[in-house]
């Protein structure tokens, strides 16, 4: 269900928005900032693939040593349309799952299965001294509930959207923020000690990255 990092003591560690196939972006982005990889650590909130043209590429992050991703409504989409076909797969085509078609189906099955044994369905990180969460779409009321998440909870952490519909100031309890994905921002917008960060990459070519130290910064 959930994986915790440590402090980074060796470098940085950043996050980043939804990033459906766009791999070219993201890598313009990771060198401005001077992203190390043997020093470095980047978290993602989920959705690797679809929409965009490098989606196999995005997917095969999830097999790097620096990247610790989370698995989005957008993975779950495709692992429900590889394994069981007839309206899934109908439902992932119509959702940008065409780029499948351009590969052998069994190879993506088998490397999107793979993919997800590293991509759990939130992660905690620390950074100056506060505690980090990250799921792709929307945080249980108590963080602590993560470990103990039934089916529909677990529903609510890749689909979950009432929380931004409802402009929710609460707070998520028993972590200092959370930052997540899934619902497209014209920029990052917090709601209580919620950071929401998927800035569209797929259609707007703005993919939000943000070290972990500036999360902190910005929910005060």
């Amino acid at each position: 269900m959930i994986q915790t990092h440590g402090a980074n003591k060796r470098g940085h560690d950043y996050l980043v928005g939804d990033l459906h196939g766009q791999y070219a972006l993201l890598q313009t982005m990771l060198s401005r900032v001077g992203f190390d990889q043997d020093k470095d650590r980047l978290f993602c909130v989920g959705d690797l693939v679809d929409r965009g043209p490098d989606s196999l590429a995005c997917l095969s992050l999830a097999f790097e040593p620096w990247f610790f991703g989370v698995r989005g409504n957008h993975e779950m989409l495709a692992y429900q349309a590889l394994t069981e076909g007839g309206e899934h797969w109908r439902l992932w085509m119509m959702n940008g799952g065409d780029w499948a078609s351009r590969y052998d189906i069994t190879d993506i099955r088998q490397c999107l299965e793979k993919a997800l044994e590293n991509l759990p369905y939130a992660r905690e990180i620390e950074a100056s001294g506060s505690r980090i969460g990250i799921v792709h779409a929307e945080p249980p009321r108590d963080w602590t509930s993560i470990e103990r998440a039934e089916t529909s909870d677990k529903h609510d952490l890749v689909w979950g959207r009432s929380r931004i519909k409802r402009q929710d100031q609460t707070r998520v309890l028993g972590i200092d923020a959370v930052v997540v994905g899934h619902s497209i921002v014209e920029q990052p917008t917090r709601l209580g000690n919620v950071l929401y960060i998927d800035t569209g990459a797929f259609h707007t070519q703005t993919l939000t990255l943000i070290e972990a130290d500036e999360v902190i910064a910005w929910l005060e």
